[in-house]
C-alpha cells in the first residue's frame, strides 16, 4: 500500500479522477506498462534468436531491415524499464526533466528507425518484382549496411532540436509529472517531424506497394491466360516459379506494415492535435503512445505467424532449448 501511495504521490496518473480511483488506475498503468515491457524484450529476444538459428532466412535481403526493427524494438522494450522502475520505486527526482528528455528521445529514435525500414523494406520489394534481373547488383550487402547506418543517424539527428527547447520529440502518456505539465509539444517541431519523417514514409511505401500488387496482379492474369491457351505442366511451372514467392513475401512485409501504421495512427493525430492546442486529453495521451509502443511486441507475431521458415527456425530453437533443459 505504501509503494501504491508513492505512486499516486509522485507520478502523473493520466486516466485517474479522485484518490481512489487514481490509485486504481495506476495500478493498472503499472500493469500494462510492465507487461508491455516484458512482452517486447521477450519477444524480440526470441527474433533475434532466430535469425541467428534460421541461416534460409539470410537469402532475404530484408533480413537486414527485419533485424534492425528487432534490435530497436528490443531498445524499446529496455527503454521502457525505466518507466517500469520509476512506477516500482520511485527515485528522488532529482534529474527527472533529463530523464524525461532522454526517454523521450529514445523512445522517439526507436520508433523513427523501425518506420524508416518498413519504408526501406518496401523499396527492397519493389526493386525485387520490378527489376528481378538487375536486382543482385542493385542491392548488395554493403549498400544494405551503408543504408542502416544513414537510418540510425537520420533517425538521431532529427528528434535532436527536441534538447535545445524546440517541442517534444513526440512521447506522450507521460509517467513523470515534469514530462506532463513543464515539457509541451509546439506545432512547428511537429510539423517538422511529419514532414521530415512520418509523411516521406508513408507516402514510399503507399507508392511502393501499390505498384508490387499492381504487377502482381497483372503477372497472375498473365499466368490465368497462358494457362487457357497452353493448358499445359510447363506453362504452369513456369508461370508459378516467377514472382510468386516474392509475392507471399510481400505479403508479410505489408501485414507488418499495415499493422504498424494502424497502432501508430492514433497516436500521430492525437500527437497533432495536441501540438495544435486542439485537444489534450491525458487518458487518450496514455493510451495512444503506449498502443503505439505495443507494436514493437506485435511485429514479432505477425512474422512468426506469416513466415513459414521463421517458423521452422523458431521449432529449432524450442527443441534445442527443450533437449538443453
Amino acid at each position: 500500500s505504501s509503494s501504491v501511495m508513492n505512486i499516486t504521490e509522485h507520478l502523473s496518473c493520466p486516466l485517474g479522477f479522485g484518490h481512489y480511483n487514481a490509485v486504481d488506475i495506476c495500478i493498472l498503468e503499472t500493469v500494462i506498462i510492465v507487461l508491455l515491457t516484458f512482452l517486447i524484450i521477450a519477444g524480440n529476444l526470441t527474433v533475434i534468436f532466430v535469425f541467428h538459428c534460421a541461416p534460409l532466412l539470410h537469402h532475404y535481403t530484408t533480413s537486414y531491415f527485419i533485424q534492425t526493427m528487432a534490435y530497436a524494438d528490443l531498445f524499446v522494450g529496455v527503454s521502457c524499464l525505466v518507466p517500469t522502475l520509476s512506477l516500482l520505486h520511485y527515485s528522488t527526482g532529482v534529474h527527472e526533466s533529463l530523464t524525461c528528455q532522454v526517454f523521450g528521445y529514445i523512445i522517439s529514435v526507436l520508433k523513427s528507425v523501425s518506420m524508416a525500414c518498413l519504408a526501406c523494406i518496401s523499396v527492397d520489394r519493389y526493386l525485387a518484382i520490378t527489376k528481378p534481373l538487375s536486382y543482385n547488383q542493385l542491392v548488395t550487402p554493403c549498400r544494405l549496411r551503408i543504408c542502416i547506418i544513414l537510418i540510425w543517424i537520420y533517425s538521431c539527428l532529427i528528434f535532436l532540436p527536441s534538447f535545445f527547447g524546440w517541442g517534444k520529440p513526440g512521447y506522450h502518456g507521460d509517467i513523470f509529472e515534469w514530462c506532463a505539465t513543464s515539457w509541451l509539444t509546439n506545432a512547428y517541431f511537429t510539423g517538422f517531424i511529419v514532414c521530415l519523417l512520418y509523411a516521406p514514409a508513408a507516402f514510399v511505401i503507399c507508392f511502393t506497394y501499390f505498384h508490387i500488387f499492381k504487377i502482381c496482379r497483372q503477372h497472375t492474369k498473365e499466368i490465368n491466360d497462358r494457362r487457357a491457351r497452353f493448358p499445359s505442366h510447363e506453362v504452369d511451372a513456369a508461370g508459378e516459379s516467377g514472382h510468386s514467392p516474392d509475392r507471399r513475401y510481400a505479403m508479410v512485409l505489408f501485414r507488418i506494415t499495415s499493422v504498424f501504421y494502424v497502432l501508430w495512427l492514433p497516436y500521430i493525430i492525437y500527437f497533432l492535435l495536441e501540438s495544435s492546442r486542439v485537444l489534450e486529453n491525458p487518458a487518450l495521451s496514455f493510451l495512444t503512445t503506449w498502443l503505439a509502443i505495443s507494436n514493437s511486441f506485435c511485429n514479432c507475431v505477425i512474422y512468426s505467424l506469416s513466415n513459414s521458415v521463421f517458423r521452422l527456425g523458431l521449432r529449432r530453437l524450442s527443441e534445442t532449448i527443450c533437449s538443453s533443459c
